[in-house]
């Protein structure tokens, strides 16, 4: 039987980078998946490349609790109950705390944090009525450690992080698992955008920005959405049944270093 047989997953930003690596990963462990993101395209060509049936995609925005809610009935729609949440959906908009505009902040903030807290508020009692379930919050190292210009983005992670170790505490007895996991640097179409303005600078391609950004990181590389989800499909499973509240890291190694070493 695989790991993830007869169970139902929401997952979040499931039609680019890390959340359709995950919804990839699920669907072969045997999970039904609701793939949720912005745009239905990228979740159609996810949903097609997968098993009829295995993925639905839809089109929402987790800062919308209308939209929340027509998710949460979308999953219940797949099968009996709701047993995993991964929230993945992200935006991104660097600056410092005086270049960020209040509006892009708001925005950021609501699809980042607000967003999560709207799933996880609307799927908790989904998940209890099942008997328990595991939620996954894809948070960052720029949750734990700061990035130059990442004011927005690492505030929100941070709190990703808070939020996530609250939530394990409150509904634990409940049989509510919830834990955050934090990438490094990770090809995405999201940091695509911010590689191919450094690309501009240095005078390369995308994958020239990566390779330079990744220099002195111990592997010396970014990491593919592919290996992100086996350990989301880990924490998923009923392997991990004594895992909660944890804040599990996978950055290539980045964590470990100052930011002087990072940068220079």
């Amino acid at each position: 039987m695989k790991r993830l047989e007869n169970k139902v997953a929401i997952v979040t930003g499931g039609g680019t980078g890390i959340g359709a690596g995950i919804v990839r990963r699920f669907a072969a462990e045997g999970a039904r998946v609701c793939a949720v993101g912005r745009r239905q395209g990228p979740l159609e060509e996810v949903a097609a490349s997968l098993p009829k049936g295995s993925v639905i995609p839809c089109p929402a925005d987790v800062s919308k609790e209308s939209d929340v809610e027509r998710i949460i009935a979308t999953a219940l729609g797949l099968g009996s109950g709701l047993h995993i949440l991964v929230n993945c959906g992200a935006v991104n908009y660097r600056g410092s705390v005086v270049d960020v505009p209040p509006g892009e902040w708001r925005k950021l903030i609501d699809v980042n944090l607000t967003g999560p807290f709207l799933t996880m508020h609307h799927a908790i009692p989904e998940m209890i009525k099942s008997g328990g379930g595991s939620i996954i919050n894809i948070a960052s190292v720029g949750g734990i450690r700061c990035i130059p210009e990442g004011t927005a983005y690492c505030a929100s992670k941070a709190g990703l992080i808070m939020l996530t170790q609250q939530t394990a505490i409150d509904f634990g007895p409940q049989k509510i698992r919830c834990n955050a996991v934090c990438p490094g640097l990770v090809h995405s179409d999201m940091t695509d955008v911010g590689m191919r303005m450094k690309a501009s600078d240095l005078k390369t391609d995308v994958e020239g920005a990566y390779l330079h950004a990744a220099r002195n990181l111990p592997l010396q590389r970014a990491a593919v959405p592919d290996e992100i989800a086996p350990l989301c499909a880990y924490l998923a499973s009923d392997e991990s049944g004594f895992m909660t509240g944890s804040v599990l890291v996978i950055d290539g190694g980045i964590s470990m270093l100052d930011a002087g070493m990072v940068e220079k």
